[in-house]
């Protein structure tokens, strides 16, 4: 099964993960030990993150490490970045279209007050 980088961060185990071994490398077993989950679930979350590219397993004696490779995020990054010309648009529409009724509604409140 092909994998992507946002199946990886659509489950919030991994994005825990990938935030927990962003700050350093850690052995599968200290991983799992963050988790109230089981260890397969857990290895089956690594294996996820390591097909996506987001993670390297490196062997290291007995232990495996995982690291961070975080460059694959930039995917998601970019994808962002496509809406994010349009929302800044709608919302400085909406903080307009607010603005307009607030001083709409300050004027009616005013000619109330000098008309009786």
């Amino acid at each position: 099964m092909r994998r992507d980088v946002f199946q990886a961060i659509a489950d919030p185990t991994r994005r825990a993960i990938i935030q927990m071994i962003s700050k350093q490398s850690l052995n599968l077993n200290a991983v799992a030990d963050n988790f109230d989950i089981s260890r397969p679930a857990i290895s089956k979350h690594i294996k996820i993150l390591t097909e996506c590219g987001l993670i390297v397993i490196r062997q290291e004696g007995r232990e495996r490490y995982c690291e961070a490779k975080l460059k694959k995020l930039n995917e998601v990054s970019k994808w962002v970045e496509q809406y994010e010309d349009f929302w800044n648009k709608k919302l400085d529409a909406l903080e307009n279209y607010l603005t307009v009724v607030q001083t709409k509604k300050k004027g009616n409140v005013k000619r109330k007050i000098t008309n009786r």
